[in-house]
Formats: structure tokens, C-alpha cells, sequence
């Protein structure tokens, strides 16, 4: 008689342990530790395997930090980098900068291991080259968190709306610029004034360059144009202008015209090409964006079938930023497990990204002007003369910059005459047109100063 076939086993060996190596153990770094040792259950039942974190890479493991020895315990910190990825599974790099990031991201591929990044900077910078290394290794590089923080914005362009076609990303990817803006349009601070403020408060670094210069939205406008338009856009392709030119006086005016001033990150698909840009902008009140308030981001997308689409939420902070970093290390620890791959670089419609003086927009320009019968023909004049059509004018006594006292000479020129300010608003046109006009204003005999000169956009 046969010996009786033996039952299947009810319970299964359970998956062995996914190794996880940190490189970096600041704000959001520290978070992510956290997350990973106080909910260990969780994340392994959501992953389909324990993620062990195996080590935290930091350049001086004896300095004091804050969280370690109470929230990451010390002796998981390491200054032996290269040895802690050649040993993982799942690497996160939150530490930021080009280098050592670059050289550890490619060892990490190198080694087998699948990668999760919040470094906009390198991925701006380098991503095509490590989206090939990660296509050849067959590992996941993974940065949801390099654009808006605690957004969901990679994944929902790159997948949720692969099968559409997309004409535009309008967002508000700089979390201390708006504050900064909006502590402008709110309390009627000064630019500096309004920094200092939110250096104070943890939004902005003691060196404010990258924000305020617009370098850190130029890093994520490029990811989002290559993601949007099947496209690789670098950094350096990105027309760029910080807030730095932006005063109380255009807030105050922007707010008079209806509109809110915010640093834009712009990518758009024209007939010629790709266009990306970042620059401050005037947003009309009864648009989406102009309600973006404080730190917070918001990207809105444009898209033929989808119609507008609107993220908005937390764009930077720990907690906020380690969100976005486990929710893509969860998908890479359950592809991993089942031998599969997240989606690979799609720039497969190569088109030309186009100079920033091809971008189409549109100028609020303010002037001071001599007050006499004429003038406002001579300046209608010089913008038909290239090819820039107004769209509305406003012509008001002249006043002084917001927050300063009149002065008795105040509307009389140098030449006793009587001296108004002129806004103009155009209609569409080339960045090149309208620089140009702009120039050929500032050489008219009748215009005393060129006040202010911002793009309008959202309309």
C-alpha cells in the first residue's frame, strides 16, 4: 500500500529579511530611521518581508546629532559607506549633494541593489546616466520624494497618466520661497525680512541661495519635464530667476491687480518643442495656485483626457519628505520579492528643449512715466513696433514703494514735470519680444524708471 501523500505545509518559511542601507542621518534621514525601527511590523506586512535596516552611513559617526541614541540607536552609525551598500538589498540616499552621492548610488546598482532617492540636485544633474545603470542591473531607482516632498506627484505622471498626453506642469515646488512670498503678501514684509523669518522657523538653510535663486525648483522643473514629456531635460536647460528682484511694492501692486506672486516652476509642450522655466510670476487670485499658502507645494498638471489635475500638501520637512521615501522603498522591497522592476526612463519622444527666450507668456510691466498728453501713444508705439499687443492699461498718480512716506516732490520729475505710473499688461508673446520691448521702454524719453517688470501666468 502507498504511503499517503503528506499534507502541504500550512505555513509557509516565512521571506528572509531585506537589508536595508541609509546613507545620510539628517532631518528626513533620521525620520526614515524611525519609521523603520518603530514600525518594523507594519512595514514588513505591507513590504511581504522584514526590512532590516543594516547600517546609516554619515561622513563623522562621533558627532553629536540630533534623534541618535534616542530614536536611531548609535551603533548603527557608520563611516564605511561603500562597505555598507556592497552589502544591501534596499538603499536610501538622503544625504544629499552630487558627491559621494553619485559614486554610492552607482555602487549600489552595481552591487544588485535596488535604490530610493529624494536628491533632486543629482537626479537633474546625472539621472540619465543612473536611469541606464538601473535598467542594465535590473534594480529600481526610485525618487519620489526628489520633487515635492510628501506629494504624489512622480508616480501619477509617470504612470497614472502614461496613457495621456500631457501639456503642461505649473507648480509651486519650493516650500521656503512661498513662505517667503507669502509672508510678503500677508504682513507686508520685505524680502530679507521675510528670509530671516523663515531661517528662524527650520524653512530655510542659513545659506538661502538655492531657494531663493530658484536652483533648487530648477532641479525638480527638470525631472518633472522629462517625466511629463518623455523628454531628458538637465538642469542647465532650465531658464532660471529667483525672487531676490521681487519687492514689497510688486506684492502690494500684484494684490491691487489680482493677482499673487509666487515662484513658478513651468514646463509646457508647444508645436516646437519642450519649454522649462522657473521664474517669480503673477498668479490671477482665482487661480488654484494663488491660494498655495505658507511652506506648502502644489503642481498643477494639464492633460488632454485627464483634464486639470491639482497636488497639493507638505513639500518639505522629515516627516513629510520620509513619507515619500518608505512609500517607494515599500514598492522596491515588493518587486524585489517577486523578481520584478518599476518602470523604466521613458524618453522615447526626444523632443528639443526649446531657450528661454522661445517661451510664450505674458508681461505686467510698471513704469514711470512723464505725465502729458502722448506719452501713452509713444508707448503703445513701442510695443506694436515688436509685435506685443496690450492687454489692459492703468495709469495712477505716482506713488511711493510700499511701506515708504510720501515725499513733497512726489509726481514731479527732474524737469518739474508732472511724473504717473503706468501699468501694462500684454497679451501672449515670445520671451524675446517681450525682453526686447521691455529694453526699448526704458530707452523712451518720456519713461522716467522701468518700476517693475513680472510674467503673468495661469490664465
Amino acid at each position: 500500500m502507498p504511503a499517503p501523500t503528506p499534507a502541504p505545509d500550512p505555513s509557509p518559511a516565512a521571506p528572509r529579511p531585506l537589508r536595508v542601507a541609509l546613507l545620510g542621518c539628517g532631518v528626513v534621514g533620521t525620520q526614515v530611521a524611525r519609521a523603520l525601527l518603530e514600525h518594523a511590523d507594519d512595514m514588513a506586512a505591507r513590504a511581504g518581508a522584514p526590512l532590516e535596516l543594516v547600517g546609516i552611513a554619515v561622513r563623522d559617526a562621533s558627532r553629536p546629532r540630533d534623534g541618535v541614541g534616542t530614536v536611531v540607536p548609535r551603533e548603527l552609525l557608520t563611516e564605511d559607506a561603500a562597505s555598507l551598500v556592497d552589502d544591501a538589498d534596499l538603499v536610501v540616499e538622503v544625504m544629499g549633494g552630487i558627491e559621494p552621492a553619485r559614486t554610492l548610488i552607482r555602487r549600489a546598482i552595481a552591487s544588485g541593489a535596488s535604490v530610493v532617492t529624494a536628491n533632486k540636485a543629482l537626479l537633474a544633474e546625472q539621472g540619465p546616466s543612473l536611469f541606464e545603470a538601473a535598467d542594465a542591473a535590473g534594480v529600481d531607482l526610485s525618487f519620489e520624494a526628489a520633487v515635492a516632498g510628501a506629494i504624489p506627484i512622480v508616480r501619477p505622471v509617470r504612470e497614472s497618466l502614461a496613457g495621456d498626453h500631457v501639456r503642461r506642469v505649473l507648480g509651486i515646488v519650493n516650500g521656503t520661497t512661498n513662505y517667503v512670498l507669502d509672508q510678503m503678501a500677508t504682513h507686508g514684509l520685505g524680502l530679507e525680512e521675510a528670509v530671516t523669518e523663515a531661517q528662524a522657523l527650520g524653512y530655510a538653510e542659513a545659506d538661502p541661495t538655492a531657494d531663493v535663486e530658484g536652483f533648487d525648483a530648477a532641479a525638480k522643473a527638470a525631472i518633472l519635464a522629462s517625466l511629463a514629456f518623455h523628454t531628458r531635460v538637465s538642469i542647465d536647460q532650465v531658464a532660471r530667476e529667483g525672487i531676490t528682484s521681487v519687492t514689497a511694492d510688486d506684492v502690494a501692486w500684484a494684490r491691487r491687480t489680482g493677482h499673487a506672486v509666487k515662484l513658478l516652476a513651468i514646463a509646457e509642450q508647444t508645436e516646437e518643442g519642450v519649454s522649462v522655466r522657473v521664474h517669480p510670476a503673477l498668479v490671477p487670485l482665482d487661480h488654484p495656485l494663488a491660494a498655495v499658502r505658507g511652506a506648502f507645494n502644489a503642481v498643477f498638471v494639464e492633460a488632454d483626457g485627464a483634464g486639470p489635475l491639482m497636488f497639493y500638501g507638505q513639500g518639505a520637512g522629515g516627516r513629510p519628505t520620509a513619507s515619500a521615501v518608505l512609500g517607494d522603498l515599500v514598492s522596491a522591497a515588493r518587486d524585489r520579492l517577486v523578481g520584478g522592476k518599476g518602470p523604466h526612463e521613458s524618453a522615447y519622444a526626444s523632443l528639443p528643449v526649446l531657450p528661454a527666450e522661445a517661451a510664450v507668456t505674458r508681461y505686467q510691466v510698471r513704469l514711470l512715466v512723464a505725465d502729458r498728453p502722448g506719452v501713452l501713444a509713444q508707448v503703445a508705439g513701442v510695443l506694436a513696433d515688436h509685435g506685443v499687443s496690450i492687454d489692459t492699461v492703468r495709469q495712477t498718480a505716482a506713488e511711493p514703494p510700499a511701506g515708504v512716506a510720501a515725499e513733497p516732490s512726489a509726481g514731479v520729475g527732474a524737469d518739474g514735470t508732472g511724473v504717473a505710473s503706468l501699468l501694462l499688461t500684454t497679451h501672449a508673446a515670445r520671451e524675446a519680444s517681450l525682453s526686447a520691448t521691455v529694453a526699448a521702454l526704458g530707452d523712451l524719453e518720456p519713461v522716467r524708471e522701468i518700476t517693475s517688470v513680472l510674467r503673468v501666468e495661469g490664465v
